[in-house]
């Protein structure tokens, strides 16, 4: 994959806001910019294979550079696994 720098940095930067929106919709801001990153682009991988495991239709993809990036199923993809992340890791009191 050729890729830029410019398409890099802003591909980075639209994960990371993706990772901050699926933070706040599952209840929960832990960590700094490179988790929010890392969630922006395993929303995304979760959430596109989550659709076309169910056949829905791609909804506002932004196309950066070469990469397709896709907006809407990152950040339910986001949410859902900080959802689950929180969901496993949660203290339980005796």
């Amino acid at each position: 994959m050729n890729i830029s720098l410019e398409s890099l940095i802003i591909l980075l930067i639209v994960a990371g806001l993706v990772g901050v929106i699926g933070q706040r919709l599952a209840g929960s801001l832990h960590g700094g910019l490179l988790t929010s990153i890392a969630l922006g682009f395993i929303g995304a991988f979760l959430g596109t294979w989550g659709s076309k495991q169910f056949r829905l239709p791609e909804l506002f993809n932004l196309q950066i550079g070469r990469t397709t990036f896709p907006i809407i199923w990152a950040i339910i993809g986001a949410t859902v696994f900080v959802a689950l992340l929180g969901f496993l890791t949660r203290r339980r009191y005796v």
